[in-house]
């Protein structure tokens, strides 16, 4: 059962494969800013994944994400995300990332609950 409360927790190093110049957001050599969005988008959907019956699965329709400060390559990073509403089939989560020296980004997640085979089929259904 989904309640509020539910926590997630992820950790990560970053690899060269994670900056910004990799992913296209940047020039430097740190923590990307989308990278770190989806390191927080999966703290999130895997900490509720246990509760969810068999054939649900939860998308991601919202993130407001604020990235504090940079993380160079080879830097432990931790996110934390914990459940503070559910809504009906709309799931919101604060998160928080920290790097081995300080908070490095705080984010607003909102998933929705979904039939993942339905769901997949209507996406498919756009290449008709």
């Amino acid at each position: 059962m989904l309640d509020k409360g539910i926590r997630g927790q992820q950790e990560m190093t970053v690899t060269r494969e994670d900056t910004a110049m990799v992913h296209g957001s940047g020039t430097l050599q740190v923590l990307a800013t989308p990278r770190m969005a989806a390191l927080m988008e999966e703290t999130a959907w895997k900490s509720v994944a246990e509760y969810l019956e068999s054939g649900m699965g939860t998308v991601g329709i919202r993130l407001e994400l604020d990235h504090l400060a940079p993380t160079p390559v080879g830097m432990k990073v931790v996110c934390e995300s914990v459940l503070d509403k559910v809504e009906g089939r709309k799931l919101t989560f604060s998160i928080i990332a920290r790097d081995e020296k300080e908070e490095i980004g705080r984010a607003v997640h909102q998933r929705f609950l979904v039939e993942e085979e339905k769901f997949q089929k209507k996406a498919e259904q756009k290449n008709d």
